[in-house]
């Protein structure tokens, strides 16, 4: 496949200048920081792994430290870490640390001046977690043509920041975390509305999948989660796929939504179905009350083959999982928020964002923010305690799970309704719809905000925000 210029200017040039950068800095302080720097609190490494998902079946991919997900990682909000990252692989790489409000170097994004990490190079990360909460730590690289890159790679682990802040009752808690496996590039008429969640609609190259696994293991292999009836179970769930969008059900049971991406959510609302984009997570609890064994998974049948499930098995029961399929239900974020509009900002960006279909002979489709496309695109300018909203209009055919860098925003409106007091750090936005967000501008330092989507990150869709001076 023929580099275009977003290849070079994001991936190729950032990434060599990354590797030559980071691996110059990091190599000639080592001995210094040897004798002089205590221990780093968690060390992660960068390194492939040969991860069996299911029965005979095998994927080659990146992980930390040799599993997928990676170590779970509790720290305590405003309790200073450091985290070392060795690179392992072959190719330059950085982790980020997702919906912390952190320094701009820490953050493990290129786009704000984070150092990549050469291969054969470790990076010390040091910050102070904050705001506690569900977060998770990622591959910030670009992937481009490489489905063995980014995020379609099994690099990406839970973040457990815990605060002071009380939290429901509960028995027991599991972290789900949801990805796809060995992607590959289809036409995008073949992926259409029918096969995948996102309902793409043009007319570029899309990504499909062989396999999907939550945490390590396809629907029906390795061990179900074993519950008892009458317990509350706290079920963190993460969409880390790399493009796919994802809905869930627990036949018989409901989810009782307590957090969106981390943050406690002004209402909390019981419902049949879950729905999580790209980098979203969802803190429910489900009453165990329905004795039996039942399968927790996809809402669609396609994805449940691929392996998109789980076995949920009460004590004391027996026999083969159990799918029904829920009553159609639109994804609703309103329900969990207050119906009270919210302050007004101090300034506007009106943000509308759209493909332009592939480029100077590129099979992919361009993404374009304000008709500009990354690294052309102008970023935008804020003064550090002012209030700023967000207007994101979809004006294309896909669903777009946006993601803000460094800052928690609220959620103000979406299409003709008006909200207060949901705050996260991704929405997704729906083919032709308007959503709008609000963020303080509280954490100075360059802040990336971007389509969560892989391939539309690495083909445009990203734009910084500049603290004015």
């Amino acid at each position: 496949m023929k580099s275009s210029p977003l290849q070079i200017n994001r991936r190729n040039f950032l990434a060599s200048a990354g590797k030559l950068v980071a691996g110059h800095s990091i190599a000639s302080r080592l001995p210094a920081q040897a004798k002089t720097e205590r221990k780093a609190d968690y060390t992660l490494r960068i390194e492939p792994c040969n991860l069996e998902i299911g029965p005979n079946i095998s994927v080659k991919t990146l992980s930390y430290n040799g599993k997928v997900p990676g170590p779970l990682l509790r720290l305590r909000e405003g309790t200073p870490v450091s985290i070392d990252v060795t690179n392992a692989a072959t190719e330059a790489d950085i982790v980020h640390w997702h919906g912390l409000a952190i320094d701009s170097l820490n953050d493990g994004a290129m786009e704000e001046g984070s150092p990549m990490i050469g291969a054969g190079q470790t990076h010390r990360y040091t910050f102070t977690p904050k705001p506690a909460g569900t977060r998770w730590y990622h591959t910030h690289t670009g992937a481009f043509g490489n489905l063995g890159m980014g995020t379609y790679t099994g690099q990406f682990g839970f973040l457990l920041i815990e605060g002071s802040q009380p939290t429901p009752q509960y028995d027991m808690e599991v972290n789900l975390a949801i990805h796809h496996w060995e992607p590959s590039f289809v036409p995008m008429v073949e992926n259409m509305r029918a096969q995948s969640a996102n309902m793409p609609l043009t007319s570029g190259s899309d990504v499909g999948y062989k396999y999907a696994t939550i945490n390590d293991r396809m629907l029906g292999t390795g061990e179900p989660i074993r519950v008892k009836k009458g317990q509350r179970v706290l079920m963190r769930l993460l969409n880390a796929s790399a493009t796919e969008n994802v809905v869930l059900a627990l036949p018989g049971h409901r989810f009782t939504v307590i957090a969106m991406d981390g943050n406690p959510v002004p209402k909390s609302a019981s419902v049949d179905v879950l729905s999580l984009a790209v980098a979203e997570r969802v803190d429910a609890i489900v009453e165990m009350t329905t004795p039996g064994v039942w399968i927790l998974g996809s809402t669609l049948e396609k994805s449940r083959k691929m392996g998109l499930g789980v076995v949920i098995e009460y004590a004391g029961q027996s026999g083969a999982p159990v799918w029904k399929d829920p009553s159609p239900a639109d994804w609703d974020y309103t329900k969990f928020a207050n119906t009270s509009p919210a302050s007004e900002p101090d300034e506007k960006f009106v943000l509308t964002f759209r493909d332009i279909g592939p480029q100077k002979g590129s099979q992919f489709d361009t993404w374009t923010i304000n008709n500009k496309s990354w690294p052309d695109v102008e970023p935008l300018i804020v003064h550090a305690g002012k209030r700023y909203r967000l207007v994101f209009r979809n004006g294309s055919g896909d669903q777009h799970p946006l993601h803000l860098h460094r800052h928690t925003f609220e959620v103000t409106r979406i299409g003709d309704k008006n909200l207060s007091g949901l705050k996260k750090d991704v929405i997704n936005v729906m083919p032709l719809d308007t959503v709008e967000v609000d963020f303080v501008a509280d954490n100075p330092g360059d802040t990336l905000w971007h389509c969560h989507q892989q391939l539309h990150m690495d083909y445009g869709f990203m734009q910084l925000i500049k603290y004015a001076t």
